[in-house]
């Protein structure tokens, strides 16, 4: 999904920068993307990735996923762990857009609904 600006605070960018202010550069994940096991993460903003082919860019995760403004439930990550600890709710949104897809597409063209494997309840 995007980023949907209107789910965040009308100050997040300062938010954002504060977050990223606090980590010196360095991402602040120590595991919750199930690398590192207790161990912050070396990788650091603007430096070339150690795991991939371009440079590191740290983002603002939300460790509970909401949006709200709260920096303790903040964390500056690079691009891999962010998307790793997103993850499971990345996979739970592209299902529910598939699932509506697959519900306008039936409806349009009066489809019944669709049964079997791999369909979702």
């Amino acid at each position: 999904m995007p980023f949907n600006r209107s789910a965040y605070p009308a100050n997040w960018p300062a938010i954002s920068a504060a977050i990223r202010a606090r980590a010196q550069g360095q991402c602040e994940c120590t595991g919750e993307c199930g690398l590192h096991h207790g161990r912050r993460c070396t990788e650091q903003h603007g430096e070339r990735a150690r795991w991939a082919n371009g440079r590191v860019i740290l983002t603002v995760a939300h460790l509970d996923h909401d949006t709200g403004d709260d920096p303790a439930r903040m964390k500056a990550m690079c691009q891999r762990c962010h998307l790793r600890y997103d993850h499971a709710q990345h996979m739970a949104s592209a299902r529910a857009t598939a699932k509506a897809r697959r519900m306008q597409l039936e409806m349009a063209f009066g489809l019944p609904a669709a049964s079997g494997a791999g369909q979702e309840a």
